[in-house]
């Protein structure tokens, strides 16, 4: 997640004393505002219960009034602090920083606490609605589904709840993973769109997962009206044989066998992401990213018209960041902390080992950047808890061993999906032109020459991701 400062804001108190509000964004999109003396007191409890030796540098308190550029110089120290805690492991997940930030999330939308119902989205368009408590955050909400489906607790750790922003066209955009530091209701609520809904989806990678979920009934329908639903809008691609005996297996109303033959589909638990700009292999080429597989797959459109297609593995990552920057809107100033209407540009860009010696920076331009960065890096903690000997399972059974969620009398069935459409010829089209590029260039590494062949402390990243090679899978 990228936190930032970007501007602050002159307001009045209850007594009408002014002040200077920081304005903490998360993903471009504004989360709370905070004095000074907020943060100031999250940082004092910080440093009392972790100890002067983790907390980063904080600005220090000023005995006269700030100048305009001394708020200025206070506002980048305070992004910079806040960036700083966030991308600790410990602190950024921390119940101390994520409260901190629901409850001013809160304050600021000015939204009391109440009993509210709120309608979550599954795949299939199907909704369900959750009695809950407008202070409740991510986790809870995402148990209150779990038990209105009658989702057993095991399981729930398999899925999370996802913001999404309905297109024009019919489609969605995912805008990120709901985190456990907002409160969905506000987060919702605050976008003033009907365009905007919350959809539950599974939030694992490795398809060897979907056998612990197709055993639960509750579980094989949520992963079925998924996999429908992914087919239906292209991310699945499927030819007219695939298709029949897809829709043969549906009339039959076999899920298992259903799932089963859509897992050895092209892109099978990818998430697509909207039309974006890359420099790889060329600057300005336009591209559709997919993420899954623990790779990013790039579908990249020439200068010269052409069509390629490859993929970048995450273990071949060696780092990735996502940056922002504010770019004026048409007649609008180049002078990011004016009043004036600016656009937030995001970057995700990654150094990639794209033979034995050579490493190269890529770059992809798109407001999903975030999105793209926290679906890496969920990647490679699972990589990591696989490599370790854990699953998904067993985090979700010590989570909770002191206790279950207490279910509900009222579940909601999951209702199955229509049958499937025929497939439109035009995705048929676009898989024709695709050619892959060659394995020197886009491919990275070819079959011989594997991580191992480089030390192991070359391979490290900003994001807990440490010497994870190929033959580690």
């Amino acid at each position: 997640m990228h936190f930032s400062i970007p501007e602050t804001e002159v307001r009045s108190d209850e007594n009408g004393s002014t002040y200077v509000a920081y304005n903490i964004h998360v993903n471009g999109v504004l989360h709370c505002r905070v004095r000074y003396s907020q943060l100031l007191g999250l940082h004092e409890q910080i440093k009392k219960e972790y100890g002067n030796n983790v907390v980063p540098a904080f600005p220090p308190k000023k005995i006269f009034t700030l100048t305009p550029v001394e708020v200025d110089q206070r506002r980048e120290q305070l992004e910079k602090y806040m960036q700083a805690v966030r991308q600790d492991p410990i602190l950024g997940s921390s119940e101390m920083f994520n409260s901190f930030l629901r409850k001013a999330q809160q304050e600021t939308q000015k939204i009391p606490t109440e009993e509210v119902q709120l309608e979550i989205y599954l795949s299939n368009g199907q909704k369900v609605k959750v009695n809950i408590l407008t202070s409740d955050q991510t986790e809870d909400v995402l148990e209150a589904v779990a038990s209105k489906l009658d989702l057993p607790d095991e399981l729930v750790g398999y899925f999370s709840l996802f913001l999404v922003q309905e297109r024009g066209d019919g489609g969605c955009t995912y805008v990120r993973k709901l985190q456990e530091f907002e409160l969905p209701y506000v987060s919702i609520t605050s976008l003033h769109s009907p365009d905007y809904r919350i959809i539950l989806r599974k939030s694992y990678w490795d398809t060897a997962y979907d056998s612990d979920v197709m055993e639960d009934r509750v579980g094989l329908n949520l992963l079925y009206a998924q996999t429908v639903s992914d087919i239906e809008r292209g991310w699945i691609l499927v030819n007219k044989e695939q298709h029949r005996q897809l829709k043969s297996l549906q009339e039959k109303g076999s899920k298992k066998e259903f799932i089963r033959l859509a897992q050895t589909l092209k892109y099978y638990g990818y998430i697509k992401f909207d039309p974006c700009i890359t420099d790889f292999p060329e600057k300005g080429c336009h591209v559709i990213v997919g993420a899954g597989n623990n790779e990013l797959n790039f579908h990249v459109k020439l200068p010269s018209d052409q069509m390629k297609e490859g993929s970048f593995k995450v273990t071949r990552m060696r780092c990735w960041r996502v940056t922002s920057s504010q770019v004026p809107v048409a007649n609008g100033t180049a002078n990011p902390s004016s009043s004036s209407k600016c656009d937030v540009k995001l970057e995700l860009a990654f150094e990639y080992l794209m033979s034995k010696d050579r490493l190269q920076w890529v770059t992809i331009t798109s407001p999903q950047a975030i999105m793209m960065s926290i679906c890496l890096q969920s990647m490679v903690d699972e990589l990591m808890v696989k490599k370790s000997g854990g699953s998904i399972k067993k985090q979700m059974q010590k989570k909770r061993q002191n206790g279950s969620f207490q279910r509900s009398d009222s579940q909601q069935a999951v209702k199955s999906p229509p049958l499937l459409d025929s497939p439109d010829p035009s995705r048929e089209q676009v898989v024709k032109l695709s050619t892959k590029l060659s394995s020197v260039s886009l491919r990275g590494l070819s079959s011989s020459n594997s991580a191992s062949d480089i030390s192991s402390n070359d391979f490290h990243g900003n994001y807990s991701f440490e010497g994870i090679g190929d033959d580690d899978l």
